[in-house]
């Protein structure tokens, strides 16, 4: 598999379009099946994080307020990913942010997102749950950190993206697992994996 970046954001809220901030971004690097670099950065938005959210993450208003500011942080977080491909888990959510925080410092996403949460369902159909943390229990992955920080989570779905690409490998005879295979599968429905691989293959 190519060079990727494996992003997580923790925010203020669900959406940015409802004025919802993001408080915390991490990036891992993966490469060769190990984590080779890692961004991580508290980022202070000037929104008041509510009570609930502050429970669930632990990042305080207090955190936030000794945080640089978010347009630099984006910055540096942006250019620390390049072009990489970017994979995050439910992608839907950290896309929407990241476009969104990019837009406010006019720059602009060049590349997809890979989403691990779309490819666990697909290639691990059995397991309980497709939330991040069962999937790293299920699938008996080290546990990085507290959940629901940043940096934690980029590496469980950096851990659970290898453990895809292994499944791919041993389960389904992919002998390369490139980004585009793992894209096109996202994409269809569960029922269909076997012959998006055998399309991918006869290529």
């Amino acid at each position: 598999m190519e060079v990727v970046a494996v992003i997580d954001f923790e925010t203020t809220g669900l959406s940015p379009a409802q004025g919802d901030r993001a408080t915390e971004i991490a990036a891992v690097i993966l490469e060769n099946g190990k984590v080779v670099d890692r961004y991580q950065s508290l980022m202070n938005a000037g929104v008041r994080i509510p009570s609930f959210i502050e429970s669930l993450t632990g990042i305080s208003n207090e955190m936030i307020h000794r945080a640089p500011d978010a347009a630099e942080v984006m910055h540096e977080v942006a250019d620390f990913v390049g072009d990489l491909p970017l994979v995050a888990h439910n992608a839907s959510f950290d896309c929407k942010f990241w476009d969104a925080e990019l837009a406010r410092i006019e720059r602009h996403r060049r590349q997809d997102f890979v989403c691990s949460l779309l490819l666990s369902r697909r290639i691990l159909p059995m397991a309980p749950s497709h939330r991040l943390g069962a999937l790293i229990e299920y699938a008996r992955l080290p546990v990085a950190g507290r959940a629901h920080r940043a940096l934690a989570d980029a590496e469980m779905a950096a851990s659970l993206l290898l453990r895809l690409e292994d499944e791919l490998r041993q389960t389904h005879r992919v002998a390369e697992v490139s980004i585009e295979l793992l894209r096109n599968i996202q994409r269809v429905p569960k029922s269909q994996l076997g012959r998006c691989i055998e399309r991918a293959q006869q290529r």
